[in-house]
């Protein structure tokens, strides 16, 4: 199929492309690296009257280490930028190892990482490895500049704390405390297809090896990424003993309320929860 009839601007800066999309209201829509857009257009299940096109906005690429350590991602940076940088490995090694299970290598060309984040799939990765990360996304808008903590962004399925006249400019991942160990595994039909369920873990273990703080986020189970607040809260304090690798991942699967559709039910959706969260709790084991 082809896209119903739509305008089109390439604004030449972030002002430019605010005023556009502030005029177009309702029915314009931010063009990033097109690989859910584009297709959503072609079979009009989106129909934008205004499409703003960001790939002239050079200022909202590039991967910058922050004063306080830290990481500071252009919204417009692909995913294969991500993936390669040497920058991206040393400080936030989640990231990198979670990029080539993104879809596959031409589309990671073309996407954008801040076209993933604000499209909000709840099968997505990155939305998941943000919220165990501690991001902060960065807005702007006609009223300015603002900052959403991540675990405030996403407030429904495909449903962001975004503005209708804000775009995401940048994803700021503060520094992982030292001795931190994290983990990313899925399960999909196929490499690249989207995930049936995965799972992000970082934890951060004392001297002792008891853990001072867990994050573990799921996606795929819900209308977007969901943090397991029970078994995080439940391996502060402990050593990650079989016992209590068993534990954090029965509590993460128990409250999950997962969809039923045609490739997963509930029921196997909180199998697989299990199953994934206490593989890379074993994983980052000390």
């Amino acid at each position: 199929m082809k896209p119903a009839p739509f305008e089109y601007a390439r604004p030449g800066s972030v002002t430019e492309a605010i005023d556009a999309l502030s005029e177009g209201g309702f029915g314009a829509k931010l063009l990033a690296g097109g690989q859910s857009l584009i297709p959503a257009m072609n079979f009009r299940l989106a129909q934008p009257e205004l499409l703003i096109d960001l790939g002239n906005l050079d200022e909202l690429r590039g991967i910058r280490e922050c004063e306080h350590g830290g990481l500071m991602i252009g919204a417009m940076t692909t995913h294969r930028e991500v993936e390669r940088s040497e920058l991206v490995a040393r400080h936030t090694p989640l990231l990198a190892e979670v990029m080539p299970w993104i879809a596959h290598a031409q589309i990671r060309n073309r996407g954008t990482l801040g076209g993933s984040l604000a499209h909000a799939d709840p099968a997505a990765e990155l939305p998941s490895v943000m919220q165990v990360l501690s991001a902060v996304l960065h807005a702007r808008g006609p009223d300015g500049e603002r900052t959403i903590p991540v675990d405030d962004f996403y407030v429904g399925l495909f449903t962001t704390d975004l503005e209708p006249d804000e775009l995401l400019t940048a994803i700021e991942i503060p520094p992982i405390a030292a001795g931190s160990r994290c983990a990313f595994e899925e399960v999909a039909r196929r490499h690249g297809d989207f995930a049936l369920v995965g799972v992000a873990v970082i934890i951060e273990p004392d001297e002792d090896g008891a853990i001072k703080g867990a994050r573990i986020s799921l996606l795929s189970v819900g209308e977007g990424p969901v943090l397991a607040e029970r078994a995080m809260e439940g391996l502060v304090g402990r050593t990650l003993s079989d016992e209590a690798i068993r534990a954090a991942a029965r509590e993460a699967a128990e409250d999950l309320d997962p969809p039923d559709d045609i490739h997963a039910s509930p029921e196997f959706r909180r199998h697989l929860a299990e199953v994934l969260t206490a593989r890379a709790l074993q994983r980052v084991r000390v």
